[in-house]
């Protein structure tokens, strides 16, 4: 099959199956979330694949293995100290002051390494939350540990001595001696530990003003320090900062080489059968790829649900249902499903046909409103699609130009294909408290939702569809939307309270049949509506217009208006 890569029907479903705004009923919804500049990018849409949510998993797995080399080194290292002490040779000499905590101290390092390691040993799936919890605590008990060392150090006054250099020196060996593990700790964790170039220089400079927020105490307690800081401060200074710049330098280089790796390694990626391509598009439900089934080389689409919506195991075992659903439908205009299943990382991801075509918005933007005999007749093929869902009991709840394709199949111009069953509702779990949503909330397309939906009911039927369709129809006769409006809440209050304006009004070719039959499936009342698809399509067939447009004007359309 021979496809046109920026018109292609599945690159148009990921990329409108985007704005699905969630809001409570009556309210605006917030925006889309603004993007952090330190966020990996995000990557391709499919019927379900994460790969945020796999370069996620990427940076948990990795973080634990470098905590348990942090671990050890600190381990070994306190380990030495501690033995060190308890032979009496101390790292620090009794003159620093610190007294029993010369030993102490780096036994207690040596103790929450020991824990921590343990942790980590017995606990290979912990979340990533838990273990950045063990980073703060392993490199805050580090930092913490050595700022109560200079702080014992610096405070205790010197002793007597003939030579007046003697509390300078004392001073400056004990700041240098105490500042050794800050500065490794910084070092440490810029090099090991997986992060991003702004929070590796949030937590560095906290770790780096551990000795000075020692110091300054000291120098209250302690008179004879304070003709020594002009030397301490910079002696204490110059080397956390050199470490800082080593740690943020390294943290930023290496998170931007791992995503380049792994973005690497993601084209040539394989999931199931599947040998995943180029991304097609993404959108607020996940992101799609190109892929080839290795052993058929039968070209088709993969999508990947959205890590933070796939990663709760209600949601996860809701999206399976849908899914396995959605599969069961044959109807020639519904894309078809061909597998689904998870990832080696654990992505929920879907497999449909690929096809060739553009989105009914993408074309009314390139050619304008449509003929209306055209429009009967993409919208009667879609009555087909919905009839055998609704009998399956299932609801779209998100139709709208994007979802709906006008594809070429089989030499066959102007094939109507529903696309995108993201949002579907099983109306046999009404009843059952399985919805992804509750009572109150709003999740859809505003422009093109029915009043029920708008208003937060829990249960949409098949004539929420009815509406909905009505809506498409409006746009791909008018060019707009049923309501123009700015702001959710404004589309939302459009959808409950106003009445659409007669298409006869806005474009004066529209038969009156025609109009009169989308202005009944725009009924605000479900019982105003056509009742069932069936009898959409029933009106749509008796209008007059209909057997302008068939097949063969289709090709003929299609040749005289290329995709650019």
């Amino acid at each position: 099959m021979t496809t046109d890569p920026p018109d292609s029907v599945n690159e148009t479903l990921a990329q409108t199956s985007a704005p699905h705004w969630v809001a409570a009923a009556g309210k605006p919804a917030p925006g889309p979330p603004a993007r952090d500049p330190e966020a990996a990018p995000q990557m391709p849409v499919g019927t379900i694949v994460a790969t945020t949510n796999a370069f996620a998993e990427e940076t948990r797995a990795l973080l634990r293995r470098r905590l348990l080399v942090t671990h050890s080194a600190v381990g070994i290292v306190t380990a030495v100290i501690t033995a060190m002490g308890l032979l009496g040779i101390p790292v620090l000499p009794s003159e620093a002051g610190l007294g029993r905590w010369v030993v102490g101290l780096p036994m207690l390092m040596f103790g929450q390494s020991v824990a921590g390691w343990v942790f980590l040993a017995r606990q290979p799936k912990a979340t990533l939350g838990a273990l950045r919890f063990v980073e703060m605590t392993h490199f805050g008990g580090l930092a913490i540990a050595a700022g109560l060392a200079r702080y014992m150090a610096l405070s205790t006054p010197p002793a007597d001595s003939l030579d007046p250099r003697y509390p300078l020196l004392l001073y400056r060996f004990d700041a240098v001696l105490t500042n050794y593990p800050v500065v490794f700790a910084v070092i440490l964790y810029g090099v090991l530990i997986p992060n991003t170039r702004r929070r590796s220089l949030a937590v560095a400079t906290a770790l780096c003003l551990v000795p000075m927020s020692a110091t300054i105490p000291a120098g209250k307690v302690n008179p004879a320090l304070f003709p020594t800081l002009p030397t301490l401060i910079p002696v204490t200074l110059l080397p956390l900062f050199m470490a800082m710049v080593v740690a943020v330098f390294c943290a930023s280089r290496a998170t931007s080489l791992r995503r380049e790796v792994f973005e690497a390694r993601r084209e040539a990626n394989e999931v199931g059968p599947y040998t995943l391509g180029r991304l097609l598009g993404k959108g607020g439900m996940g992101e799609v790829f190109m892929a080839e089934h290795r052993l058929l080389k039968r070209p088709c689409a993969i999508k990947f649900i959205r890590a933070e919506l796939a990663a709760n195991p209600s949601n996860a075992a809701r999206f399976e249902r849908e899914v396995r659903a959605v599969t069961g439908l044959s109807h020639f205009n519904t894309v078809r499903v061909y597998d689904y299943g998870r990832a080696d990382d654990g992505a929920f991801y879907y497999v449909m046909e690929y096809l060739d075509g553009q989105a009914i918005d993408a074309l009314v933007a390139r050619v304008g409103p449509l003929a209306p005999a055209r429009v009967v007749f993409l919208l009667r093929q879609l009555c087909g699609a919905l009839a055998e869902a609704h009998a399956a009991g299932l609801v779209h709840r998100d139709l709208k130009p994007g979802n709906i394709l006008v594809a070429t199949l089989g030499g066959q111009h102007d094939v109507a294909k529903l696309l995108d069953f993201g949002l579907v509702q099983d109306m046999a779990t009404l009843d059952s408290g399985e919805r992804l949503t509750a009572a109150g909330m709003v999740i859809g397309t505003p422009a093109y939702m029915c009043p029920e939906q708008a208003s937060g009911e829990a249960g949409i039927d098949a004539r929420g569809d009815v509406y909905s369709l009505g809506a498409v129809a409006f746009f791909a006769l008018a060019g707009r939307a049923p309501f123009e409006a700015v702001t959710v809440g404004q589309f939302l209050t459009a959808h409950l309270t106003q009445i659409p304006p007669n298409l006869t009004t806005l474009r004066a070719d529209i038969p009156a049949d025609l109009a009169a039959v989308v202005a009944k499936c725009l009924a605000k009342a479900p019982g105003d509506r056509f009742q069932s698809v069936a009898a959409l399509e029933a009106a749509l067939a008796a209008c007059e217009c209909g057997p302008k447009w068939d097949c063969t004007r289709a090709a003929t359309w299609w040749a005289e208006n290329p995709k650019s």
